[in-house]
């Protein structure tokens, strides 16, 4: 295992060529971060997913679908170059959602470990912001599921890594991950069922930061980076020197899924499942992550209250 005080000679170099290539000319390659945002895809009204809101249910607003958001990098949601639009996926999610009922979107840019109170204080009409579908949160709130929850292997650029699927294509890899992660949960399952197969363990890798991370990728010290797939494919776009080589489920060996939170009875989650059930019937769903490179994380169907992961 590395970290920081590992690095060498080698390693500092790499990291100082990296700085110029982390540069803001790169920062936007393939993605659009104005706050005009002429790209965004729009909705037609869903008269059965408007059907399907409870009666007496009550918007924080009338007229507005109230969504909080966390901007924590793109592409799922972040700041626009005017460092107060919120734009991304799951903004643009929300917005086509708010199109499916005939509301207008009122986005509310909050920090992440927020949402529950928020949301159960009755600030906003539901959260829109990566939050995966856990047994245990399925005890305080409704889920209307909308994306896959996936983390990604990604490799250097010319590395002979090819495919990673399952944990014999892992084998003998140095993996970068992130300490007390559910990759790291996963991945050290994974080395369980190599060794007890007689394959090479996995030598898992640990830094304090992503930078030193991708260094360690991009010099040789590492063969693979497993993070948030979402994370990664922004910063393949950026860099141009990584590539992705798999996914893994969040909730391995079963599907994980992200969705769209609300609180518990209140009468809206079946109405969300059948906007996006709609938004995937008629295309936008996949038009919205095709244009944040998000194609991997498409579901086919959304569920209210889908299985989420076991309680730990």
């Amino acid at each position: 295992m590395f970290g920081p005080a590992a690095l060498r000679p080698a390693l500092i170099a790499a990291f100082a060529a990296a700085l110029v290539h982390f540069g803001p000319a790169q920062a936007t390659d393939g993605f659009d971060f104005s706050p005009e945002q002429p790209g965004r895809i729009r909705a037609e009204r869903n008269d059965a997913a408007v059907a399907a809101i409870a009666p007496g249910f009550k918007f924080v607003t009338e007229g507005k679908f109230t969504v909080a958001v966390s901007p924590g990098g793109p592409p799922l949601a972040t700041y626009a170059t005017d460092a107060k639009t919120v734009i991304g996926a799951d903004p643009d999610y929300a917005l086509a959602v708010a199109d499916s009922l005939g509301l207008t979107l009122e986005l509310v840019p909050i920090a992440w470990i927020d949402w529950p109170l928020g949301l159960t204080s009755g600030k906003y009409d539901a959260v829109i912001s990566n939050v995966g579908v856990t047994e245990q949160r399925k005890e305080k709130f409704d889920f209307s599921s909308y994306r896959q929850g996936l983390h990604g292997f990604f490799v250097k650029a010319d590395s002979g890594v090819t495919s990673i699927k399952e944990p014999k294509d892992a084998a003998g890899l140095r993996i970068i991950v992130g300490a007390g992660t559910n990759q790291e949960r996963i991945l050290l399952k994974w080395n369980d069922e190599n060794v007890a197969a007689g394959l090479k363990p996995l030598e898992l890798q640990y830094y304090d930061d992503e930078a030193t991370s991708l260094v360690a990728l991009a010099s040789g010290r590492a063969d693979v980076i497993v993070q948030p797939h979402a994370q990664l494919v922004f910063i393949a776009a950026r860099d141009r020197n990584i590539r992705r080589v798999g996914t893994l489920s969040a909730g391995w060996p079963e599907r994980s899924d992200v969705a769209i939170t609300t609180r518990k009875g209140s009468g809206l989650a079946d109405a969300l499942t059948a906007a996006t059930n709609g938004l995937i019937k008629n295309g936008t769903y996949a038009r919205i992550l095709e244009r944040w490179h998000l194609a991997e994380e498409a579901l086919p169907k959304s569920e209210t209250n889908p299985p989420g992961l076991p309680k730990s």
